[in-house]
């Protein structure tokens, strides 16, 4: 992905269920204007969700996500319907492709029961309407449309029904320009360790640079090493300090006290909108007792580098503040299990691979389960002692420590 690309959890997640056979590749191709799916008549030749990021008008950036058919059979038809299901923890809208000439059918009231239980926004696509001798034109719902993938026909109005189920309106949502004023300095600190990828920033380092520069605020990107430098040669006092949470120790040391710090991971947790619960979840830290699990999630997939956070450096900044002897487990990408039976406490990556319709599922799965849930930056400052200083930024989160 560039830089000037839009992530993946920044794009409407649209996912396309239904029966085998109903047309749902089609109607994909149809919609998306390229061969993006398989398409035969032979009964379930979508076997695993496929996924593609990519713009469509009048929607924009998007994902699409064309699912296995939800009425499979057999134990590989259970896999595959599970595999659907896990699809719409993320997705943001649902299309539900029917057979028209076919009766809706228990598969389908099932998918629908599903998309209400989640709250997804949906649309009924009667697919093959070619094949109808007259097409019903009283009496449809506003969320269905007749359309043929073959002839094309109502596609673009499938589009047009998409794209003002998905419209969000104005996202005011930000990730650190509201924390400064315009000509403010801010400092981000970025520590380029055998972990960082080579010739380019993390995910949410880039994006709170882009929402520094939307505010009209002066960000400046150093190295732990040389912050102190950095804060000694600003010719004005900056307004925020912003650092990866693995150098937080180091960073609060050399920031002074006057001066507002917190780390990206926070910003991110606030932006994907579980920081509140990630506050109230890392108290869970100082409770823990010997054999408690802990489950450390990551939202990405990458390769695992000597002193990892996820697996190295978070379990023994656990172990080592607790002084017990925990077990820990871990899972990245889609990995996140929805059973958390036995697990005492569940630590989060910021979630800037996820969409906010996922991550907030992941959350909920906790919440439901009574397993506190907290983040990687919120866990690591408030294992360094200066989670308090962390939340300066957010006077109502600060105000309840």
């Amino acid at each position: 992905m560039g830089l000037n690309d839009t992530p993946s959890s920044e794009r409407v997640h649209i996912g396309f269920f239904g029966r085998r056979n109903a047309g749902k590749s089609s109607v994909v191709n149809a919609v998306t204007g390229q061969e993006l799916a398989v398409v035969s008549d032979t009964l379930g030749t979508t076997t695993d969700p496929v996924m593609k990021a990519m713009e469509i008008l009048p929607m924009g950036p998007v994902v699409i996500i064309d699912t296995p058919g939800f009425d499979d059979e057999g134990a590989l038809g259970e896999q595959r319907v599970k595999k659907t299901k896990q699809v719409l923890n993320r997705a943001d809208c649902a299309v539900l492709v029917t057979d028209c000439t076919q009766p809706q059918g228990e598969c389908e009231e099932q998918l629908i029961s599903v998309f209400k239980e989640k709250n997804i926004p949906y649309i009924i696509a009667r697919n093959k309407c070619d094949l109808l001798e007259k097409l019903p034109t009283e009496n449809i719902p506003d969320n269905e449309i007749y359309i043929s993938a073959a002839e094309k026909t109502g596609i673009n109005s499938l589009r047009e029904k998409i794209a003002a189920l998905t419209s969000s309106g104005d996202d005011t949502r930000q990730l650190a320009g509201d924390l400064v004023n315009e000509g403010d300095f801010a400092v981000l600190v970025v520590p380029i360790d055998s972990a960082a990828p080579k010739g380019r920033l993390i995910l949410p380092q880039q994006q709170v640079i882009r929402d520094l520069l939307e505010a009209s605020a002066c960000p400046l990107v150093v190295k732990e090493t040389e912050l102190k430098t950095a804060l000694s040669g600003l010719s004005k006092k900056p307004a925020l300090v912003i650092t990866d949470s693995q150098a937080f120790g180091k960073v609060n040391a050399d920031t002074p006290p006057d001066i507002k710090l917190t780390s990206f991971s926070i910003l991110m947790a606030r932006y994907k909108g579980f920081l509140d619960t990630a506050v109230k979840g890392v108290k869970a830290i100082d409770t823990l007792k010997d054999g408690d699990t802990v489950l450390i999630s990551e939202g990405c997939t990458h390769h695992r580098q000597c002193g990892d956070i996820g697996t190295v450096k978070l379990p023994n900044w656990l172990k080592k503040h607790t002084g017990k002897d925990l077990v820990i487990r871990t899972t990245s990408g889609r990995d996140f299990p929805e059973d958390l039976e036995g697990i005492a406490l569940c630590i989060h990556c910021g979630g800037c691979m996820l969409g906010g319709r996922e991550m907030m599922y992941r959350m909920k799965c906790a919440e439901d389960q009574n397993v506190p849930f907290t983040n990687y930056g919120t866990a690591i400052a408030h294992m360094h002692g200066i989670l308090k200083r962390s939340l300066e930024v957010f006077p109502y989160l600060y105000a309840q420590l």
